[in-house]
C-alpha cells in the first residue's frame, strides 16, 4: 500500500500538470484517420514509429535547441525556424497550434513537410530509427484500425 501511494506521488512530480501522452493505438488512430497511412508513400508505421522517437507520444512536447537555433513542437516536434511562427511559417500557422491533442494542425503540417525533397528524411530521427527498421509493423501491433 505504501509503496503505490509512494509511486503514484513520484508519477505526479515526473509528469508536468496537464501534460498527456497519448497511447501508441491512439496515435496510430489519430494518424489513421488524419489520413496519413501512405500518404507520400509512408506507411503508417513509418508515422507512428517517428512520433514515439520525436516526442514519446506527449502532443504538447516543447524542446529548445539552442545549439541549432530552433525549438520542437508537438507530436513530430516541428521546428519553429521553418514549419511554424510569425510570418516565417512554411505551414501558415503558429508552432502553439501544434500543441492539440487532436492532432488536425499537425497532421496538415507534416502533410507539408512530407511533399518537399526531403520527405520523411526532413526528421534525422525517422532516418536513423524507422527508416531501414524491419520491425515496423510492431508499432500497430494489437491496435484496431
Amino acid at each position: 500500500m505504501k509503496a503505490s501511494v509512494v509511486l503514484s506521488l513520484i508519477g505526479c512530480l515526473v509528469v508536468p500538470s496537464g501534460a498527456r501522452i497519448l497511447g501508441r493505438c491512439t496515435v496510430a488512430k489519430k494518424l489513421h484517420h488524419g489520413g496519413l497511412s501512405y500518404y507520400e508513400g509512408y506507411s503508417l508505421e513509418n508515422w507512428v514509429c517517428l512520433a514515439y522517437f520525436e516526442s514519446k507520444f506527449n502532443p504538447t512536447a516543447v524542446y529548445e535547441n539552442a545549439n541549432e537555433g530552433y525549438t520542437g513542437f508537438g507530436l513530430f516536434q516541428i521546428r519553429s525556424n521553418d514549419w511554424c511562427g510569425h510570418g516565417r511559417s512554411r505551414c501558415h500557422m503558429e508552432c502553439s497550434d501544434l500543441l492539440n491533442q487532436n492532432l488536425q494542425k499537425t497532421i496538415e503540417c507534416v502533410k507539408t513537410i512530407v511533399k518537399g525533397k526531403d520527405g520523411m528524411g526532413s526528421w534525422p530521427t525517422w532516418s536513423h530509427f524507422c527508416k531501414y527498421s524491419d520491425t515496423l509493423a510492431h508499432w500497430l501491433d494489437g491496435c484496431k484500425l
